[in-house]
């Protein structure tokens, strides 16, 4: 795995809840920073994949095994 700037875990959490925490930490971050998620809910994989194209955020990383997801995602 690369590295990354910023580490959120939102496992446990359901949609909207992962979403809006990836969404507002962001928001805090510098352009070309990396934020590496955690998550539960598959739903999240369709929710980041769309969140980072209709903000031109890159998804560097999009991985599940045991039924945890993992993501890396740059502004």
């Amino acid at each position: 795995m690369g590295q990354f700037d910023f580490e959120l875990d939102t496992c446990g959490l359901v949609c909207p809840e992962p979403l809006m925490l990836v969404r507002n930490k962001v928001r805090e971050m510098d352009v070309g920073q990396v934020l590496h998620v955690w998550a539960t809910d598959p739903s999240t994989h369709r929710d980041f994949t769309n969140f980072c194209r209709f903000l031109d955020h890159e998804l560097l990383l999009a991985a599940e095994s045991d039924g945890r997801y993992e993501y890396l995602i740059r502004k």
